[in-house]
């Protein structure tokens, strides 16, 4: 029987509701993939959110370095301390991989951390109260060493993290740190870190140390594993540019050692010292006092100035050097004319000999320069004439600033309103200056009259590439004065070293030339006036050598020494000048004024014959004979054949055997490593200069692997000063026993009212 056919309402109506679902969703699918977005939200840029990854690759901040490419600051390896605190991490019970005990950890990481327990502690439970993944303990957290990091890690503290970083590191600590400055870490608003320079050339040349980040971007699984075929994609880090300055890092050295020294000694307020090239016009070496390590910033006071630069003195004595430049070039200098030494009358003030306004009797203009005397300037400003000397104190660049690659540079102030302020800035009161100042004036009296712009910026050079960005070149700043003059006035600076009546004396060098002049200068006090006393002076040598043709020149101020009663102000300035002066001539291979012409004799072959017959042929040169090993032929030697060794030099023959130490002292750096080299011994060799200690003594027989520690000192406690007690007693003989005060007439009301100005 055929079935009749029933209309099914309900069943309709379901049909109906789900093909139009399934209409809509095929709608739906065929527009996400149409459009690629749902609800305005593009679907592969949320995937790429989700899976795809990105890596930070750190860009070094870049070098500064001095001009042989010696470090004074770069970026080196730390770490930064992550701690934990979700437990998924942890995969096995009983290897947590998170904090387990926050009281625990807090208690052995303040043994480590510059941070108290409490602190720490507080952090720890402030994560996990807000169910944080991990935190971090701020400064105290960064810049962890690669040794600290491993002590660490043999702690066994669960739940830490060692996050690889970088950190300003100044390897030589106290080293020109007021221009150097320093740079930290400072955190951003986004809670990333980033290194800033705050003072000095790590501030001023911030932008092009400061390199740039890259990235590495890559895809992950929901579980964070790399995707197979995955292709990372990699924006490479640029590192900052490296900033190469004119200094010399062995002088720098030599200076600060020399500083440091004068600061135990006699803990001076303040003390300036610049050294520099007078022919170039290059800065070698800067530093002052009181000063700071830039690796910890201890000793970093509230002042933050470069003071060589920034800060304004009255000159004093030293100027006297451009009034008799100025008075040689007008023709109007006569060293045996006479005049009356004590006091001078101009107008209504009177000024005065530093020895109290005694003076000694009617004495040559020579004599009187010798002696520091401000009333011989006085009688020469007279035959010069004011204004005309004023034209010499511009054509010095006194009054403007010298243009050096140096921002905040001071200009200072001369003073010419009346006649009593030219007078007194021929003799250096009144007027002020600042120290590189007097460096590129004094440039013209050593380089034949031609005046040299200063600089401390050699090059900036990106380290990657090769390019070269900035690259300066010596300047001339102005001619003053002729050859002829400068000449001259040599002559008579180096006579204040030299003369019996010299004011200079104490600065004498053993083997060198020397022509400059000391300075006494009042120390202005707060309200006007100046400070009273034997010790409250800027103590000051401005001071060139060799004195026939100059190679450096040195300015140094010492203020206020606390100078026993047996000794006077110059002695402290003349112990950084004569030590740092006499070194670093040596250090640059100036010759000697009064080195003997030296004999030499080649170097024959001695390879392959007996130790014996070796020695004894040397011996009988004359030659001092050191061997390395005991048995055997000569297998090598140094010096090689065909160089040339001074007549009572050593040469070193290498033999088989076993090998006793020689006596290192008096060794040459040169000498130590070929002595390594021939032996196969470890020797680590500390400092510059020549051997004077040894950590394992003559004679001993030393195993391949077993280090020799060698100490190098500079050159005088060896050459030619071998005995510090020598140096004492000539600097005692020679030592000046004069200040050289600015005596005024106390009478004299407009005298201390413009001297103070």
């Amino acid at each position: 029987m055929k079935k009749k056919f029933r209309f099914q309402g309900g069943a309709f109506l379901l049909f109906l509701l789900f093909a139009g679902l399934f209409f809509l969703l095929l709608a739906r699918i065929v527009t996400i993939q149409a459009t690629g977005k749902v609800e305005g939200q593009e679907l592969a840029a949320k995937a790429a959110a989700k899976y795809s990854q990105e890596e930070v690759l750190t860009a070094e901040r870049g070098r500064i370095i001095d001009r042989n490419g010696e470090i004074i600051a770069e970026d080196t390896l730390t770490y930064k301390l992550v701690a934990v605190l979700d437990e998924s991490v942890t995969q096995k019970a009983s290897d947590p991989q998170h904090v387990v005990d926050a009281e625990e950890t807090a208690e052995k990481l303040a043994g480590y951390l510059d941070a108290s327990e409490e602190s720490i502690l507080e952090t720890l439970k402030t994560g996990i109260e807000k169910d944080r993944y991990q935190v971090e303990f701020g400064s105290a957290g960064r810049e962890i060493s690669h040794t600290q990091m491993l002590e660490m890690k043999e702690a066994d503290i669960p739940g830490l993290l060692f996050v690889r970083d970088l950190k300003r590191l100044y390897p030589n600590g106290v080293f020109a740190s007021h221009l150097i400055g320093y740079a930290m870490k400072e955190e951003l608003e986004d809670g990333e870190t980033k290194t800033t320079g705050r003072i000095g050339l790590e501030s001023i040349h911030n932008e092009v140390l400061t390199g740039k980040n890259g990235k590495m971007e890559f895809d992950t699984d929901k579980w964070g594993f790399l995707l197979p075929n995955n292709e990372s994609v990699i924006t490479p880090a640029v590192n900052g540019a490296d900033v190469q300055l004119t200094l010399d890092k062995t002088l720098q050295n030599f200076l600060e050692d020399a500083m440091t020294s004068v600061q135990e000694e006699y803990d001076p307020t303040r003390m300036i010292a610049v050294i520099a090239d007078p022919k170039t016009g290059e800065i070698l070496a800067m530093s002052q006092r009181p000063t700071f390590n830039p690796n910890t910033r201890e000793g970093l006071s509230d002042n933050w100035l470069n003071e060589s630069i920034e800060l304004t003195i009255e000159p004093g004595s030293p100027m006297k050097m451009f009034t008799l430049a100025a008075a040689i070039e007008e023709g109007k200098w006569d060293p045996d004319a006479t005049y009356k030494s004590g006091t001078y009358t101009l107008l209504d003030s009177t000024i005065g000999d530093h020895n109290s306004g005694e003076g000694w009797g009617t004495i040559s203009f020579l004599e009187g320069f010798q002696r520091s005397s401000n009333v011989s300037m006085a009688y020469l400003l007279e035959r010069l004439g004011a204004d005309t000397f004023m034209t010499y104190v511009d054509a010095f660049g006194f009054g403007e600033k010298t243009g050096i690659d140096l921002p905040k540079e001071a200009t200072g102030k001369i003073l010419d309103q009346y006649p009593i302020n030219k007078l007194t800035t021929a003799y250096g009161q009144g007027s002020t200056v600042t120290p590189i100042q007097m460096i590129q004036a004094a440039s013209a009296i050593a380089n034949d009259g031609v005046m040299m712009k200063p600089y401390v910026i050699d090059q900036i050079k990106n380290a990657d590439t090769g390019k070269v960005t900035v690259k300066s070149e010596p300047q001339e700043a102005g001619q003053p004065i002729s050859a002829e003059t400068a000449d001259q006035v040599r002559e008579v600076l180096a006579s204040t070293v030299t003369s019996e009546v010299g004011s200079a004396r104490g600065f004498a060098l053993q083997d060198y030339t020397i022509a400059g002049k000391t300075g006494t200068a009042q120390v202005p006090k707060e309200g006007g006036g100046y400070l009273k006393g034997r010790n409250n002076y800027l103590f000051s040598f401005l001071g060139m050598a060799p004195a026939e043709d100059p190679e450096l020149l040195i300015y140094i101020g010492v203020q206020q020494p606390n100078v026993p009663a047996d000794e006077y102000g110059s002695v402290p300035v003349a112990k950084i000048f004569t030590s740092v002066m006499e070194n670093s001539l040596k250090y640059l291979n100036i010759e000697p004024e009064n080195m003997a012409k030296a004999t030499t004799m080649p170097v024959e072959e001695y390879t392959g014959k007996s130790v014996t017959e070796a020695t004894e042929e040397l011996k009988e040169l004359g030659l001092e004979v050191i061997v390395t090993g005991n048995t055997g032929e000569v297998i090598s030697q140094y010096p090689k054949v065909g160089s040339t060794v001074l007549k009572g030099g050593r040469v070193i023959l290498k033999t088989s055997g076993e090998t006793a130490l020689p006596n290192f002292s008096g060794w040459s750096k040169r000498e130590l490593l070929a002595y390594q080299s021939l032996s196969g011994l470890s020797l680590e060799i500390a400092g510059q200069g020549y051997g004077l200690t040894q950590s394992v003594e003559e004679g001993q027989l030393v195993k391949e692997n077993e280090p020799v520690v060698i100490e190098l000192h500079p050159p005088e406690i060896y050459y030619p000063a071998r005995a510090e007690a020598e140096a004492k007693e000539e600097l005692q003989e020679t030592v000046n026993p004069e200040v050289e005060e600015l005596e005024v007439d106390s009478t004299s009301e407009t005298q201390t009212d413009e001297t103070t100005e």
